[in-house]
């Protein structure tokens, strides 16, 4: 039996995991993650040891499971590692369904270092709803007539989704005609040179033109992947994947967005989070502060020097990183006076005095 210990109001509380015993009835699993914990069961409701995620019902997770968006991740020989490994461990966390293609089964080494086998070749490579591009020897891959005829094949794409060079195989394709786009520093002007019908930006994270996102070189992977869940699952989902993988270099939002569905709108204003600011009582004399991360333009709870976040639903209501709701008070003037969390929802726990 193993014991985690974390103040409820940010994370879970005092929780007691335990793997059933032969024959007691299990009702909770891990969300997928493509890790062992995946198919661990658990008697009670919880967070995962191993992965940190947050347990969910058998009926929580064929729901889930139904509802996968399967990327497709082309790799090709001389692939940089963070191009896609980024990124991969972004939409992992989202729960979609990566799978890798390339041109052929054979094995293909990234950086001279790591030894890939594709899951699939183009010519028995399943259907994806989302076709994702890296970089590194792009310029050899994507001349390839072969892999662009592949590219343009594929039918009812929701989201074309590139990072670096990889831009240039959706240039190639087609995908990019008309539209805006972005790519690796060094390999801007090429992009510009030989693909006049595209409008290249030069000094943005990423571009997103609605169903097609561009991201500039490497580590900006990672924020375009975490763009695109705030786009399909909201900016909340987006937040916790940052959270779980310590990336505490992005700036939501930090990037060219020319679609409607922006999903940092309703957030980019800090205003009305100023009154929820401020230090509060809890269980045993602990205290509780609120502060604004500018970076994120969102909440976060701090104790004895820790950053947990917290996260906007509406109105005076806020749910933790565990799902625990956490409801704020008011005074007749609107001030805030304390907060309840459902956990405890007996208990008023009081705004203490600046």
């Amino acid at each position: 039996m193993q014991k985690i210990f974390l103040l409820p109001f940010f994370l879970i509380g005092i929780v007691t995991l335990s793997q059933p015993s032969l024959g007691s009835y299990t009702e909770y699993v891990c969300p997928p993650c493509n890790s062992s914990c995946d198919t661990l069961e658990f008697d009670k409701p919880g967070i995962c040891p191993h992965c940190n995620m947050k347990l969910i019902t058998k009926e929580e997770l064929k729901e889930l499971t139904a509802e996968k968006k399967k990327i497709a991740f082309y790799l090709q020989p001389g692939i940089e590692i963070l191009d896609f490994a980024g990124p991969m461990e972004v939409f992992a966390y989202a729960n979609f369904e990566v799978f890798t293609v390339s041109k052929t089964k054979e094995p293909i080494i990234s950086q001279g270092i790591l030894k890939i086998i594709p899951d699939y070749s183009i010519a028995d490579s399943p259907k994806a709803d989302i076709l994702a591009f890296f970089g590194g020897n792009s310029s050899s891959a994507f001349n390839d007539t072969k892999v662009i005829q592949w590219i343009k094949s594929q039918k009812d794409i929701d989201y074309h989704f590139s990072v670096c060079t990889g831009a240039f195989a959706l240039a190639k394709a087609g995908v990019l005609d008309g539209k805006t786009a972005t790519t690796f520093h060094s390999a801007l002007d090429n992009l510009e040179k030989n693909h006049p019908n595209i409008t290249v930006v030069k000094d943005a994270r990423f571009v997103d033109n609605g169903k097609v996102i561009t991201t500039a070189g490497i580590s900006a992977g990672i924020d375009g992947a975490l763009h695109l869940v705030a786009k399909l699952q909201g900016y909340n989902e987006a937040r916790k994947i940052a959270y779980h993988m310590e990336y505490d270099k992005w700036i939501p939002g930090e990037g060219l967005i020319l679609s409607e569905d922006d999903p940092y709108k309703n957030y980019k204003n800090t205003t009305a989070l100023e009154i929820y600011t401020g230090t509060y009582e809890y269980l045993n004399g602990t205290q509780v502060e609120l502060k604004i991360d500018q970076r994120e333009k969102s909440l976060y709870a701090i104790v004895e020097g820790m950053n947990y976040p917290v996260f906007y639903m509406g109105g005076n209501t806020f749910t933790n990183i565990a799902e625990h709701e956490i409801n704020f008070v008011t005074d007749k003037n609107e001030n805030i006076t304390g907060f309840t969390s459902s956990e405890y929802p007996d208990t008023l726990f009081n705004k203490l005095e600046k």
